[in-house]
Order: C-alpha cells, then structure tokens, then sequence
C-alpha cells in the first residue's frame, strides 16, 4: 500500500532533501552540497555571480565563493562537468554512472555539429601537451554566432561527450581539458556499468535529491531518452532504485503517484527554513512543471526572450522564504549597487511579509556580493512603500 502525503508534507521533504529546511542538510558545505544535490547545473550567465555558485549561495549563505570553486573544480578533482539536467558539475564519484551516455555518443557518432577529421588529432594533442583549453589549440569560434564553432573546438567536445578527455577544473570560465585517465582515479575509470546499472544507480541519485518526484521529475533530473526511459521504470517497479512508491493526491492526478527516498520518511522535516533568491538553474525549480506543482508558482527564464516580450525581466530569480516561493526580483549590479530591476509578489502574499523578506534577501546577497546598497527600479504599487520602508530598516 503507498503512502500517501499531502502536498505540504511533500513540499517540506523536498525542500529538506535539496538543503534549504534544518541545519542537517547543511553541514558540509559547499562539497556536501554538490554530493547531495547530484548534480549542479551550468550556465554562462552572470548577473549577481554565476548560477552554480548562486546554488550553493541559496543554500549556505555568504559561502566564500572561492570555497564554491574549490568544490567544484579543485586539484585532485572532486567533481567534473557532463550532461546530466543539462551540463553540469557532477561529484566525481559518480563517473561511471555516465557510461551509459558515453556509449550512445560513440554510437550516434555525431553531435549538434559534424565531427571533424582532426578527432585524433586534438586528442594526440591533449596527451602530449594537456591539460588543455579550446585558446591552446585554435579557439572555440570560427569567428560567426556563439554556435559557429571551431572544428577544434567540436572535436574537444566530442572527446568529452565520450569520455576519452575530462574537465575537472577551469581557469576563468574556461573549460580546462585532460584526458579521462590523467583526471579521474583509477578505480573508478575501471568501472563499465551496464545501463542498467547506470540508470538504477542515478535514479536513486536522483531521487534522494528531489525528496518526492514523479517518473516525470526523475526522466527529467537525468533526461533520459526513451531506451532508458524503460529501464527506469524496470528499477523503479523491482526496488533496486532504492526509492518507494507514495501518493500525493493533492497534486494533478497524472502525477499524485509519485516516488520518495525513503530515509526523508522517517523522520518529519523540521528548523528554519532559507529565506534566498534561486538561480532559475536552481534545481529546486529548473522543471517548470514540477515547480507549478509543488509550488504553485509560474515560472518562465526570460534571458532569451526579446526585451519587449519579458513580463518579470533578464534573468528573474524565484524568491524562496518561509518555505513557498513569494515572489521575484530581476537582479543587476552597478557598481557597488545591487539593483532591483523589477520586483512581484506573488498573488496571496501581504505586502508587508513580502516585503520584509524580500529587504532582508535582497541585502544579505549584496553584501555577498561586495555591493553595500540597494536600489529598486520598478516595482508593485502596493509593494512599493512596505519595500522601502523594509530596505531602509534591514542593514
């Protein structure tokens, strides 16, 4: 018989299990975090910093970005950089569990470009001179858009997808390549899981990283394709996924059966809860689907959307306090200024709670970020007096 929880109990597992509800799920730091939440996503966007760090700031505070860094990219590695989500920082541990799609990119034999004649070349290259990065050998662009890439630049990528080269660390935000059996230890570039194992092994990843998820959520987390799609539904229906079948019957009725980690049942998530803007790449909210269902809260990235179509702005960050999602702020720096380009509450939320938490947010990430005031552009009319008042109150 599956247990059943309601939406306010599946939330508070969830918010436990991704490090923003009670001290526990923060011991550890920034490495711990990365080990707990499996996988952090990449992006080349810098508003208040870079999203991987913004999701380690979500969750720990005013964490020494250096820190975040180390944790991510420090010598020997404890982490590389692989599709997962999407291209993420990985634990390194976790190496083989990505042989499944390591093997479909050998197989495909071909990426969003045609790879080049010069394959064996680079890779001769990155042996006998690496670690290397795309200005060692050419560059990345032939000069065009950002996707007119070198033929070196597509043939240190394809190396990537299929394992033959790593990036465990970068210099700027530049990736730094190596080859796999320079980078990764050696008892774990010896291990060659089926994908049976692959998949089963990452679902539990997977799962105890989201607390409850749907099918959905876990295809998702990993975006696998139809193939282990079914081996997902193999692992999860025999147990050797390690998750538990529940029920949510709060949630859209096509997704009320769910699964759960289920050590996060045997206890009730209890303590405070992180008060934070997240990073759109947030794994908390990076499935918009999900993110309407736990949270009932509509959430869109607008940075690739033209100025004149945004409704919340470039890179509008959720707003998490009190353990819901009260509203967004648009950030931008200028100076030593952290500016609010645009401010919402969500529908429900009183202007004078809203307010007080987003004052008390949007201060302590400017102090994070070396600025030392606050400036709002435009905001809700009803908002824009408690706003202020809540500003001029927190530092």
């Amino acid at each position: 018989m599956k247990l059943s929880l309601s939406s306010d109990e599946a939330r508070r597992i969830i918010l436990r299990a991704q490090g923003f509800l009670g001290a526990e799920s923060r011991r550890g730091g920034a490495p711990a975090a990365l080990r707990r939440l499996g996988a952090v996503q990449l992006d080349t966007i810098s508003v208040l910093a870079r999203s991987h760090e913004l999701v380690a700031y979500a969750r720990l505070g005013a964490v020494g970005r250096r820190e975040v860094e180390r944790a991510y990219w420090d010598e020997p590695a404890r982490a590389f950089e692989y599709w997962c989500h999407a291209a993420c920082v990985l634990p390194i541990d976790d190496w083989p569990l990505y042989a499944f799609r390591r093997r479909y990119f050998r197989a495909r034999k071909f990426r969003w470009h045609e790879v080049p004649d010069s394959v064996e070349a680079v890779l001769q290259r990155v042996r006998e001179s690496g670690p290397i990065t795309t200005a060692d050998i050419g560059g990345a662009k032939k000069g065009g858009p950002w996707w007119d890439w070198s033929d070196s630049k597509i043939a240190i990528e394809w190396l990537l997808d299929t394992g033959e080269v790593v990036c465990t660390r970068r210099v700027g935000w530049r990736r730094v390549y190596d080859l796999a059996e320079r980078a990764v230890p050696g008892h774990l570039l010896a291990e060659e899981p089926s994908d049976a194992e692959c998949v089963t092994r990452l679902a539990g990843i997977a799962g105890r990283a989201l607390g409850v998820a749907t099918r959905a959520d876990l295809v998702d987390f990993l975006r696998l394709k139809a193939p282990e799609a079914l081996l997902l539904d193999s692992c999860l229906r025999d147990g050797s996924a390690g998750l538990v079948p529940v029920r949510v019957p709060e949630w859209p009725e096509r997704a009320a059966d769910a699964w759960a980690d289920p050590a996060a049942l045997e206890t009730e998530p209890r303590g405070r809860h992180r008060t934070t803007p997240l990073s759109p790449f947030d794994s908390l909210v990076w499935d918009r689907a999900r993110t309407a269902r736990v949270f009932g809260f509509n959430h869109r990235l607008e940075a690739y959307v033209p100025r004149e179509k945004r409704v919340h702005g470039y890179f509008t960050m959720p707003v998490l306090a009190g353990g819901r999602l009260i509203g967004r702020v648009d950030p931008a720096r200028e100076g030593a200024t952290l500016v609010a380009r645009q401010v919402s509450l969500e529908p429900g939320v009183t202007p004078g709670r809203g307010a007080a938490s987003l004052a008390g947010a949007l201060w302590e990430a400017a102090s994070w970020v070396g600025c030392d005031a606050v400036r709002v552009e435009r905001v809700d009319p009803l908002l824009a007096g408690p706003l202020q008042d809540a500003l001029s109150r927190v530092p």
